[in-house]
């Protein structure tokens, strides 16, 4: 009897924390852009959308976000350090003789702005390169 209460008590502790973890991804927007002379890109995901906009002057996409794809977005989201993400540092530079675009990732989370300095477009720094591929992942579709 002991270890069925404990089994529901652990239970219903994880289903709390999964859920909270999920609302709180509700306030929170991630962006990616590029952006060089002659190319433009914005990826903006929100409560389980993503807006994705191919040039400055067209509209954004909408597209719904499956579950799955959902949960791998917030477990990267889950590894970046908000704190230092304006101190990342580019591990390429072809960015500066248009030789990449500039890639540049925000994040907006309770009210609060975190930003990387530019990075080369398809070259993210190593810290937030799995979550910018995610992202990049809608773009193609």
């Amino acid at each position: 009897m002991r270890i069925l209460s404990l089994l529901l008590l652990t239970l219903f502790i994880a289903t709390g924390c999964c859920s909270q973890k999920k609302t709180h991804m509700a306030e929170t927007q991630i962006e990616y852009s590029a952006m060089s002379r002659g190319y433009f890109k914005k990826i903006v995901l929100q409560n389980q959308t993503a807006f994705v906009t191919n040039g400055r002057d067209q509209q954004p996409i909408e597209t719904k976000i499956d579950d799955a794809k959902w949960n791998k977005i917030t477990a990267e989201f889950s590894k970046v350090n908000l704190d230092k993400l304006s101190t990342l540092k580019a591990p390429t530079d072809k960015r500066t003789y248009d030789g990449a675009a500039i890639g540049n990732l925000k994040i907006t989370k309770d009210g609060k702005t975190y930003e990387t300095p530019g990075f080369d477009n398809g070259f993210p720094p190593k810290e937030i390169e799995k979550l910018v591929n995610l992202l990049v992942d809608f773009a193609k579709e």
